[in-house]
């Protein structure tokens, strides 16, 4: 009888996650099935414009695969870098190398701007050296914009996929192989290359697929000229609400997703990677060649330029202000504090204006709420399939859905679902962090359920024998054992939601913006004051990104350290 009831609980820590799964995944998706599947009459079909599909498809694989190329280019080398030397500052540059991962596309697009954009660093810095009254630097808008961001973004997937994978290759293995004869170059090929060629395709195609369905970087820094998948999807319903064609868009951005999803797993890699792992540092020696030094330095300073100055640019003009001519000539540059201090006030005293304080509050109440609500279902989950092996693979598969597809199109989905019933106005707030928990679920389960499965029962097993009931083994012997993971995961959601664009885009009421919406909406208005908001709102999610960074990589300095005593003890 008692395993009976064992079993029903179980039963029910499953089935109350999938529920959830039902209501806010497959129902919205379904919606968007049945939006498009409607309209397909012959007389329909005949008006399909099959010009802006294919061109939006043409075009997000074009972009996809050029980016995919040149983020290649520069992290191999930046991945040898991280795998293979140790170097005064190393911990400090990865930990500025992985943030731009977790950034809001939002924020990228405000970096970017601050630095190179018409009222950037760079373009001020000439404009009153030489005296310009138009930016020098003109890559707003434009093909260049996208692939650098692009490039920005996902270096830090294939410095951690790669470089975490060089990391942890057996020295050993080189070191027979030089010893017998063989040269470096055909060490390299016969032994390195084909242990690290998985963790390259990996790489390649987590960053194809991140490039695919990007979305915030192409409306922002593309422009108008410039139109993907997901963004056409966005255009064809917030700006003509062709639900129709945007469904068929949607099927088609889900299919080709959801195929690069399974290509990641079918090579072998994981399709989440932890974004501060953590490695062996056997195979890590300082650089003594002059060669092995100058590539440390020219890498380290590529780095630098490219995935910190635009953070660093982001973060120095939110407290610039410029004072120019009708003409446009810079006349003063003033530092202040004003941008900050107006994210408080209604400076042009509208009714229906919405302070930036007051987006901010929304973020954090509703990252909040997404980030525990995650962290619920995915110990439910953990906790309901532990040790059954029947189910393991296919909850681990539909957990990866949502993760597998775009924001843009959960968005749609949500809008189609819930946007028809008369009590939408009331409820529709609370799916903002049903949507950003869909997406967090994925990275959660990814660190609860390893953490869980990973306490022996002969703990549980003896503290049972001592008479503790179910609520105190909990308590005093997997609690402390998995905190570390949960807050692991709960600083992961967090972020996540924090920064979350392409689906609140969708849900995001006028009254109730998002941080990330506020941010959107200040870089597209005139005006120098407007600006400086925006430069002021990203750098605060900039800040509560860095923050995470470093609190993920204490912690996981410290399981490191507690493993080493452990092993150690074991000795």
């Amino acid at each position: 009888m008692k395993s009976d009831w064992k079993k029903i609980g179980r039963i029910t820590l499953v089935v109350i996650p999938l529920i959830f799964l039902i209501i806010f995944y497959f129902y919205p998706i379904w919606e968007i099935a049945s939006v498009t599947l409607r309209r397909l009459d012959p007389d329909w079909m005949k008006d399909i414009p099959w010009g802006i599909i294919s061109d939006a498809a043409g075009f997000t694989v074009f972009q996809a695969v050029l980016s995919t190329v040149l983020t290649l280019v520069l992290g191999l080398p930046a991945a040898y870098l991280f795998g293979t030397y140790r170097f005064r500052g190393k911990n400090l540059l990865k930990i500025l190398t992985t943030i731009p991962f977790i950034l809001p596309t939002v924020v990228v697009a405000a970096g970017f701007n601050a630095l190179i954009g018409p009222r950037g660093w760079l373009n001020l810095l000439f404009m009153g050296l030489f005296n310009l009254a138009q930016p020098l630097i003109n890559l707003q808008n434009s093909l260049a914009a996208i692939l650098i961001a692009h490039v920005f973004y996902n270096t830090s997937i294939v410095i951690r996929v790669v470089g975490g994978a060089l990391e942890q290759m057996d020295p050993n293995l080189e070191m027979a192989a030089r010893m017998l004869g063989a040269s470096r170059w055909k060490t390299f090929r016969n032994i390195s290359l084909p242990l690290l060629l998985p963790s390259v395709v990996s790489a390649l195609l987590l960053v194809f697929l991140f490039d695919f369905t990007s979305f915030g970087v192409i409306l922002m820094l593309g422009g108008p000229r410039f139109s993907t998948l997901e963004v056409e999807i966005y255009i064809q319903t917030v700006q003509f609400l062709n639900l129709p064609l945007a469904g068929i868009l949607s099927f088609l951005q889900l299919f080709f997703s959801m195929a690069i999803a399974f290509l990641v797993m079918r090579s072998g890699g994981q399709f989440i990677a932890p974004i501060v792992p953590h490695v062996k540092s056997e195979r890590l020696r300082s650089p003594e060649k002059p060669g092995e030094k100058i590539f440390l330095a020219l890498m380290a300073a590529v780095l630098i330029i490219l995935l910190v100055f635009p953070l660093l640019g982001l973060a120095l003009r939110s407290f610039l202000s410029v004072e120019t001519t009708r003409a446009g000539q810079v006349t003063a540059w003033n530092f202040t504090f004003d941008f900050y201090l107006s994210l408080f006030e209604n400076t042009r005293a509208s009714i229906f204006y919405v302070p930036p304080v007051e987006a901010l509050r929304n973020s954090l109440i509703f990252a909040s709420a997404s980030s525990i609500l995650a962290i619920l279902l995915g110990f439910m989950l953990s906790a309901g399939i532990r040790g059954v092996k029947r189910f393991d693979r296919i909850v681990e598969l539909l957990i990866l859905l949502p993760l597998g597809t775009s924001a843009v199109t959960l968005g749609l989905g949500f809008f189609s679902a819930f946007s028809r019933a008369a009590a939408s106005l009331r409820y529709y707030p609370l799916l903002i962090p049903a949507a950003h928990t869909l997406i967090a679920l994925p990275f959660v389960m990814r660190v609860i359920r390893p953490a869980m499965e990973s306490i022996p029962e002969s703990l549980k097993d003896a503290a049972k024998m001592l008479g503790a009931s179910p609520f105190e083994v909990w308590k005093y012997i997997e609690l402390p054992l998995i905190l570390r993971a949960v807050i692991t995961s709960l600083i992961y959601s967090f972020t996540i939601s924090l920064g979350e664009f392409g689906a609140t885009s969708f849900l995001a009421r006028p009254e109730l913006p998002t941080l990330p919406i506020a941010i959107f909406r200040y870089l597209n208005l005139p005006g120098g004051n407007n600006y400086g908001q925006a430069m002021a709102m990203a750098v605060i999610i900039l800040a509560v990104c860095a923050l995470s960074i470093f609190m993920l990589e204490r912690l996981q300095f410290r399981k490191a350290e507690n493993d080493r005593m452990n092993g150690h003890a074991h000795t």
